[in-house]
């Protein structure tokens, strides 16, 4: 019989038997956690190669699922509908509980949904050091580009689609991912990669600005935030540099360090593309620089407070 395992934390996640694995090893390894936030229409194990570099340098990857991620893209296509209906917070609160499983702190990297969830969870002081790659908006974030409309309209063009798991056609994942690759790049990408996504998730970052109350806000002023790095690929069209620059100059408000990389010719895919390697080297010498992966955490310290209490559900 397969097991699930639960947390008594926030929201009494429950956690796939890999990330319960990824928890344990982490838990017992020397080296600093690192955990890899995916965004929409993409799935962990979009960041393996990531992993493997990290760890070779000394981290422990972890890479938390959204709530009822299908483990293979294969499977995900087969059920699109298991990407309806996940909310930002129902996905932050999940891998909050994930984190505060671990026995030392974590960096945390995220791309695009992943990187607005990698600032909420250093916003609630949750991280040692984090690196947000062109990062979907969070309320206050005001610049609205034509193509960051165009990219979301497959979702945003009908209201049914709040309560879906919306795919992308090739067509609009070429523009929208994919924009700065060559077609046969492209084609190759959206193979191996492109999943349904959350289509409440998009509503909810389209509308944060109308709404006070909105799931899409970061708490930027928050002293232990830790040290933020951005990095925004400027052929981006879903995400275009105005976005990520406006996240970046709300950000470097805080007392922390807060720095941003433009990179001129990459685009949304940029974690996942054959230039994954440049983006990924960029991120690794950030985090680096202010969490080695030697570094000597006082046992049962804890920056969140204290630990969920976790048990195996069969």
């Amino acid at each position: 019989m397969s097991q699930s395992y639960s947390t008594s934390g926030a929201t009494g996640s429950v956690l796939t038997p890999r990330e319960q694995r990824e928890v344990e090893r982490a838990n017992a390894g020397q080296g600093a956690p690192i955990v890899f936030v995916h965004g929409l229409w993409l799935l962990p194990s979009s960041w393996e190669r990531w992993r493997r570099l990290f760890e070779a340098r000394g981290y422990l990857a972890i890479a938390p699922s959204w709530p009822d991620d299908p483990e293979t893209v294969e499977e995900a296509r087969r059920h699109p509908e298991l990407f309806a209906d996940k909310r930002l917070l129902q996905v932050t609160e999940h891998i909050a509980d994930v984190i505060r499983l671990l026995k030392k702190p974590p960096a945390i990297v995220g791309h695009s949904f992943g990187g607005l969830i990698a600032q909420k969870l250093a916003g609630m002081g949750l991280s040692m050091a984090t690196v947000a790659i062109d990062p979907a908006p969070f309320r206050g974030v005001l610049p609205l580009p034509f193509s960051t409309i165009k990219s979301a309209f497959p979702v945003l063009g009908n209201p049914a689609n709040y309560h879906r798991g919306v795919p992308l056609t090739f067509e609009q994942f070429r523009y929208a991912f994919a924009n700065a690759v060559s077609e046969e790049e492209a084609r190759e990408l959206y193979d191996e990669y492109a999943v349904a996504a959350s289509g409440v998730a998009v509503f909810q970052s389209a509308t944060a600005n109308l709404h006070p109350g909105t799931e899409a806000k970061v708490d930027t002023k928050n002293p232990e935030r830790g040290p933020l790095l951005f990095i925004a690929g400027e052929q981006d069209h879903i995400v275009p540099w105005a976005i990520s620059n406006a996240a970046y100059k709300r950000q470097k408000r805080n007392v922390a360090p807060t720095e941003i990389r433009g990179l001129p010719t990459r685009c949304h895919s940029l974690t996942i593309d054959s230039g994954w390697e440049e983006v990924a080297e960029i991120a690794l010498a950030f985090v680096k620089s202010h969490y080695p992966p030697e570094t000597v955490i006082r046992p049962g310290r804890r920056v969140w407070g204290p630990a969920p209490r976790a048990e195996i559900r069969a």
